[in-house]
């Protein structure tokens, strides 16, 4: 199970995850982050509350990572 929380600041999203980040659960992230992703330079995860991530949930931050920079944003975790 994964909770995810959001706060937007301007171009800043901080999304807040409680839970696990893995196979089942990065779907459902990568389609948040289609919905709310527009108009954002800074995606900022907050991971304090994640109890845990596999490598599923590795390769999205990474991806995310890739596709914000790209862009010419940025990602923080």
């Amino acid at each position: 199970m994964l909770d995810i929380e959001k706060k937007a600041k301007g171009t800043t999203l901080i999304v807040a995850l409680k839970g696990r980040l893995d196979t089942t659960t990065s779907p459902e992230l990568e389609s948040f982050l289609k919905e709310n992703l527009d108009g954002t330079t800074e995606l900022v995860f907050d991971l304090k509350d994640l109890e845990y991530i596999s490598s599923a949930g590795l390769r999205f931050l990474l991806s995310n990572y890739k596709r914000m920079t790209a862009a010419g944003g940025n990602l923080t975790v």
